[in-house]
């Protein structure tokens, strides 16, 4: 593997994991799956996982400025 690739690695998390590095309940994600509205998620088998990169991209999408601001 070259530098290039390991600069590059995907880091995959489990909902748990997700859950706890968001600051928010596994409940959350685990509704958000059904109805929308969360991080991209993955589907290995009967696993569930979620790119880092989404996630930090979908928290960043989040932020506002004030309370009065369209989401």
């Amino acid at each position: 593997m070259n530098d290039h690739s390991v600069s590059q690695k995907k880091r995959y998390l489990r909902t748990p994991e997700i859950a706890e590095y968001c600051g928010l309940s596994e409940s959350f994600f685990n509704n958000a799956r059904v109805r929308g509205g969360g991080p991209p998620f993955i589907h290995v088998g009967r696993a569930v996982l979620y790119d880092l990169a989404d996630v930090d991209r979908w928290l960043d999408a989040g932020r506002r400025q004030s309370t009065s601001e369209a989401a």
